[in-house]
């Protein structure tokens, strides 16, 4: 019997502060290689800030935490978001904000080569031709040479996603992707995410507050509230056989139906 492959991401009683404000408190999370995880919840949970301490965004007060096969030190020069320790392991995760956060006066293909050329040293040829190939495969081929005033909001998500994907990442983190977009929009990102889960050959964090799209393509759903992960498992367990109270209400109020389990 074989040994189960090491967690991409691995949590252990993890917590986070700003100021007096607790927003992780005792976090336990485990995401297995090439699976898909929707963290669900309500504003304010400690979604998005779980996905910024993955990528070395935010410092942490306490547990242990690995991405990949670093363990990320809890104190220390290389625990500071700023370090050049992040650097290698950075290139193994990509991030996707919700707000795009694309240089406004840079082209979409720009965008994505800017660091790649300048912070990894890589030939301009090389880059701007994966550059090109990524903007093709999420739909925006023709877009490369427009700024983002130029683009359409599910355009710029796009971008955005092909230059989370310019160095191959092993993890790609989503945080409400879809958040700023309008219904035709948000379908065109979801189908790109979708796209991306379906090949099963990255890890993908995706914080969502699109529950069918959770239902549809997520291997596990999380639930959390309130900084802390009050369940965890498959789609079908949590979304539709909630057994938390806090999770049986937001789902009431999201999609409605939820049913409490027996």
């Amino acid at each position: 019997m074989h040994d189960a492959a090491p967690a991409a991401v691995h949590l252990a009683g993890v917590e986070k502060r700003f100021g007096p404000l607790a927003v992780l408190e005792g976090v336990d999370l485990d995401v297995a290689p090439g699976h898909v995880l929707a963290l669900l919840g309500p504003s304010g949970a400690g979604k998005s800030t779980l996905l910024r301490l993955v990528n070395g965004l935010e410092t942490r007060e306490a547990g242990a935490l690995r991405v990949l096969d670093v363990d990320v030190p809890l104190t220390g020069p290389a625990a500071d978001p700023s370090s050049r320790w992040w650097i290698p392991l950075r290139r193994r995760v990509g991030f996707v904000f919700q707000a795009f956060h694309l240089h406004p006066h840079l082209t979409a293909l720009d965008n994505l080569t800017l660091a790649p050329v300048q912070v990894h040293g890589r030939p301009r040829a090389e880059a701007e031709a994966r550059a090109q190939a990524l903007l093709e495969r999420v739909g925006v081929a023709e877009k490369a040479r427009a700024k983002p005033r130029q683009l359409s909001g599910g355009q710029q998500q796009r971008v955005a996603i092909a230059r989370a994907l310019m160095m191959d990442p092993e993890i790609v983190l989503f945080d409400e992707p879809t958040s700023a977009l309008d219904p035709e929009m948000t379908a065109e990102v979801l189908d790109v995410i979708r796209d991306l889960a379906a090949e099963h050959q990255r890890t993908i964090l995706v914080v969502t507050h699109e529950v069918g799209f959770a239902r549809e393509v997520a291997d596990r759903v999380a639930f959390l509230a309130e900084g802390r992960v009050l369940e965890v498992g498959a789609p079908a367990e949590v979304l539709e056989r909630p057994t938390h109270p806090r999770t049986q209400a937001f789902l009431e109020r999201v999609v409605g139906g939820a049913k409490p389990s027996a």
